[in-house]
């Protein structure tokens, strides 16, 4: 081989090796060799923590740990709610949020969002009720509630108003909750009639309670889930799409999809798409 190939490959090869390190990191996350992420273990498939082991598990936890070793780094998760989440990264306490977050146009004017699966808000109920509320035209007139810290109460209002209202039906009445888990609670006791979550969490619980929750028709909208990253690190947000990009094409990415049954969520890994 001649001379000027062989210095040619060992360039590419330092290249390769530099950006498997992690280089273009702002250079605070290469001396820390480790990225600090937020995560609220409470949202199973996607974060959530072993009830055997007490350990975190879940989508977002083994991608985030998949986009550090890319990067050849280390994580720090933190545990956060949700709704600290975007001031937590403003003031960098945590380098990155992966609990779910819904990519949107209104969060984006606070963050850059790293995009990576594409779900919706489906409306469900139990199956009990599922012979009153046998398709969305019957929600109008009942009580839906929704975790207040998404945007699921706006939407679901927004779906009352052009479903409902404008047809001269009764509006939904829009309950706000603390969270998922209380949406479900108030739902077994019979406080809201149906709610909404997202598709991407849906047929983990129909799984784990068998014969409890009956879907209502189809997703009500499309919406993309992202990875936020302060807008004053572009340096960041760059390295870690294109660690995410690598996962995408090496593979790694469909089988954590495929571990947790998330292979209908799957999408060209993107910024800020949400609307």
């Amino acid at each position: 081989m001649k001379t000027a190939q062989k210095v040619l490959l060992a360039v590419l090869a330092c290249a390769a090796a530099s950006a498997a390190s992690g280089a273009g990191l702002p250079e605070r996350i290469q001396k820390a060799g480790k990225l600090v992420i937020a995560t609220q273990p409470n949202y199973p498939p996607i974060a959530y923590k072993n009830p055997e082991t007490g350990q975190y598990a879940g989508l977002d936890i083994e991608l985030g740990q998949a986009i550090a070793q890319e990067l050849g780094l280390k994580v720090e998760w933190q545990e956060t709610a949700f709704v600290q989440a975007f001031s937590s990264l403003d003031t960098g306490r945590v380098d990155l949020a992966m609990i779910g977050i819904t990519d949107t146009a209104e969060r984006q004017k606070s963050a850059d969002f790293i995009d990576y699966m594409k779900t919706g808000p489906q409306f469900f109920t139990l199956v009990r009720n599922a012979a009153k509320l046998p398709d969305q035209a019957a929600l109008c007139g009942v009580r839906v509630g929704a975790s207040r810290s998404t945007n699921w109460p706006k939407q679901i209002a927004a779906w009352s108003d052009t479903h409902c209202v404008a047809k001269g039906k009764p509006a939904i009445t829009v309950v706000g909750t603390e969270g998922s888990v209380d949406a479900r609670t108030q739902l077994k006791s019979g406080r809201i009639d149906a709610a909404v979550q997202g598709t991407e969490t849906l047929p983990y619980f129909q799984q784990l309670e068998p014969d409890t929750y009956a879907l209502i028709g189809a997703p009500m909208a499309s919406q993309f889930t992202g990875i936020p990253v302060s807008k004053k690190e572009p340096e960041l947000r760059d390295a870690v799409l294109q660690a995410l990009q690598s996962l995408q094409k090496k593979g790694v990415y469909d089988q954590l999809l495929a571990k947790y049954k998330l292979q209908d969520t799957a999408t060209p890994v993107a910024l800020n798409q949400g609307e």
